[in-house]
Order: structure tokens, then C-alpha cells, then sequence
């Protein structure tokens, strides 16, 4: 470790233990010790963009509860209206940072659906929490869940429509992946689209859809407005899997380092927060459903973060995989195997031609050198090997040692 580098989580550790989690720091305290050295933030000011999900709230309380202020930054809710709309102001520099899906920001590294640039993942914001819905209308006729629905659709047949909220993100590939173990092509069996998240339920009111993938609270909000039922959650198709992520440019990384850290820092400190206690979670709830922020009513969101789950249909239950925004530090760190897999998923259905050097693409993304400093620094468990094995919905294990292969595997594919 550099002196620099020493000197500066010293300067982190006084901090801390001198606010002792406590939001009211002392001005003059924090003043002297960003002033002090080379750790204080190059931007005192940040935006980072987040959708109306209920997994933005790391962000959203890093700003309420002033864990910002604690690290010398002061961050910028920006509430965007879709998922292309954040990929756009990370691009052009409007955003410093975003809760953003996955497989967005490998896109965006290579060029997949839109413009490139040299990206970062800083960090998980989250695991599980997602959920696949379809409309009460195929419900009522038996669709409810994939093989009941491959029935329907081999039964009555026009074409079925399902909706994603980005093409290269998480819910798209929830849902090939989901319709694929049930047996139905996404691309030639069905029709996907891609829809915001906060427009999901009104779009399926009318009637434009069959089904979505998305994050909640949209998928219980269904249910609460009689229009939809939930089939599976993503947890059913793969246990702790990695959703959004804290990302921005390689350029914005390399030239703030120091506010980078800090930002790190506050929603670390603030998904801790959240899963400390279901205290926390209710005024989590109570926060994120303003308008400011998820526009909803506090009933659509606070159920579900606890773990309870109703399907729309009768059945009731306790999901102890539940949306986690820490986990005693296993939510939050980097897996670059995690940022595989979406790659695999990407040569899977056709959207890169070729395979690419998996492991060196999640190198050059995954910032887990960085993030092993700054949990090091806030005493946040780090697990030792930035690869995991995980059994999907399918059987399927994915442990990324030979991720070609993987991917060509798959008897449904482009």
C-alpha cells in the first residue's frame, strides 16, 4: 500500500471514529481533515442519476441521512426518466455517477446498444429484489408461471409481447434467460420491448404487454392495481444475483479518485444502514415513495423489502432472499464473475458477435482494487476471490472459469 494511500485511510479511520456513525458531524472536524491532505474530494458536489426503483434508496439516504457530508461531498439525487436517458448523461459527463443496471454499463463499455466509453463498477447496490409479472388477463387463462405460459402460448397463438427496461441490462436478461428455461425463444417465439420502469403498469393496463421484468415496487404495484401477477421473483432464477450498481465513466474515476472514495463511502455507510434493521427499512420506504423520488405509496414498497411476498393469486409468502442492499458486505462487492456472466448473456442473444476476452472486459470494469481499499478502510468484509459460483433457475452453474463456453451451451440462443 502507497503512503499516500496509508495516509489517507488514517484520515478516514479519525473521521470516522470521531463520528461514530453519527450524521451531526462537527463542521470544524471535517473541514480540518479534507482540508489536511491529498484526500479531500476534487468535487464537492455530485449528481448521480437513479430511476424510480425501490433499489435506488442507498442513494437516495447516502443524501437524506447526510452520510455525504460525513466524507467532505455533497451528493444529487437526479431522478431520470429511463434507463437510455442515464446512459446518455454518464456518457457526456451531466451525470458523475448512477444506480444503474449491469449489463448497461458493459454495453456502454463496448459499444453494445448505443455510444462507447471506457466504463467503471464501483460497486453492488444491490442483490435479488426484481421480479417477473404477467398480466391478469393470461393469468386468468392459466399463464402463471413459465411452463404454464410456453402451454398457453403453444394453445392460443398470436404473438406475446414481454418487456424489459434496457436491452443490454438485468431485466432484459431476466427475462430471456426465464422465458429460455420454460422452453419459448425470446427472439423468435415472442417479442420483447423495452419499456421504463415507472411506465410498466400503466403500459400493461392498456394492454401492450403480456408480461415485464422489472424492479420493484412496480411488479407489487401490479398486483395492488388488479392488472398483474408476479410468476417468478429473479431470486427464484438465481439466488444473491447482482442487479444495479454504482457506475460511472473510467474518466470521471481516474480524474477524481478522492470523491470517488468518498462517494463509495456514504451509500456503503448507507446500504449498512438500511439492513441494520427493519426500522430502517420502514423509514427507507417512507423516504423513497415521495414524489421526489419513486412516487408511490409507502404499502407498494414496504412489504416486499421485508421479505413479504404475495403473488396476486392467493398465495402468500416469507422470502428470506429478499431485495439486500449490504448483507454484512457480500451485496457490495465487484465479483468480476458477475460482470461475466452478463457478457455471456449478451453473446447468448446476439447482441456482441463474437465472444470477447470475458475475464479482461471485467478487469477493465469491475474496480475491485478500489473497493477492497475503501471497505478496508470502513472495516466492511471482503470476500477473497472476485469470482463466485452460482446454480441458476435452470441447473445451470456459472462460475466463470470458461465463460465461451457457457454461453454457446445454451440449447435456446441467437
Amino acid at each position: 500500500m502507497t503512503d499516500l494511500l496509508k495516509t489517507s485511510l488514517n484520515r478516514r479511520t479519525v473521521l470516522q471514529a470521531a463520528t461514530v456513525g453519527a450524521v451531526g458531524v462537527s463542521p470544524a472536524l471535517r473541514a480540518l481533515v479534507h482540508a489536511q491532505g491529498s484526500d479531500a474530494p476534487e468535487k464537492k458536489e455530485v449528481k448521480i442519476g437513479f430511476i424510480p426503483l425501490t433499489d435506488c434508496a442507498s442513494v437516495v439516504m447516502a443524501s437524506v441521512l447526510g452520510f455525504d457530508k460525513k466524507y467532505g461531498v455533497t451528493i444529487i439525487p437526479t431522478k431520470e426518466a429511463s434507463w437510455a436517458g442515464v446512459r446518455d448523461k454518464l456518457v457526456n459527463g451531466e451525470l458523475d455517477f448512477a444506480h444503474v443496471l449491469y449489463g448497461l454499463v458493459y454495453g456502454v463499455h463496448l459499444g453494445t446498444a448505443g455510444p462507447k466509453k471506457d466504463m467503471a463498477v464501483l460497486m453492488s447496490l444491490n442483490n435479488n429484489g426484481q421480479a417477473i409479472s404477467l398480466s391478469k388477463a393470461i393469468a386468468d387463462k392459466g399463464a402463471v408461471d413459465g411452463p404454464s405460459l410456453a402451454k398457453l402460448m403453444e394453445k392460443e397463438k398470436r404473438e406475446y409481447t414481454f418487456a424489459g427496461t434496457f436491452p443490454t441490462g438485468t431485466h432484459a436478461m431476466w427475462m430471456h434467460y426465464w422465458l429460455a428455461a420454460a422452453g419459448i425463444n425470446p427472439l423468435s417465439g415472442a417479442k420483447l420491448i423495452t419499456v421504463p420502469p415507472p411506465q410498466m403498469v400503466a403500459n400493461m393496463r392498456v394492454g401492450n404487454m403480456d408480461g415485464f421484468c422489472v424492479g420493484e415496487p412496480w411488479n407489487h404495484r401490479a398486483i395492488m392495481d388488479g392488472i398483474g401477477v408476479t410468476a417468478n421473483t429473479t431470486q427464484d432464477l438465481w439466488k444473491d444475483h447482482p442487479e444495479k450498481v454504482l457506475g460511472t465513466t473510467a474518466e470521471f474515476v481516474k480524474k477524481n479518485p478522492n470523491t470517488t472514495r468518498a462517494v463509495m463511502m456514504a451509500i456503503l455507510e448507507a446500504s449498512q444502514w438500511i439492513d441494520a434493521s427493519l426500522s430502517n427499512k420502514m423509514k427507507m420506504a417512507e423516504t423513497v415513495a415521495q414524489k421526489a423520488y419513486i412516487n408511490t405509496s409507502v404499502d407498494a414498497i414496504n412489504q416486499r423489502i421485508l421479505g413479504r411476498y404475495q403473488n396476486g393469486m392467493g398465495k402468500t409468502w416469507d422470502d428470506p432472499n429478499h431485495m439486500k442492499f449490504f448483507n454484512d458486505g457480500a451485496v457490495n462487492f465487484p465479483y468480476l464473475s458477475d460482470g461475466m456472466w452478463f457478457l455471456t448473456q449478451h453473446k447468448r442473444w446476439g447482441l456482441i458477435k463474437s465472444h470477447p476476452d470475458y475475464l479482461a472486459v471485467a478487469k477493465q470494469i469491475n474496480q475491485v482494487d478500489l473497493y477492497r481499499s475503501v471497505a478496508s478502510a470502513m472495516k466492511i468484509n471482503v470476500p477473497k476471490d472476485p469470482m463466485r459460483t452460482s446454480k441458476l433457475m435452470d441447473g445451470v452453474v456459472w462460475d466463470g472459469k470458461d465463460p465461451a463456453k457457457y454461453a454457446d451451451g445454451f440449447k435456446i440462443k441467437a
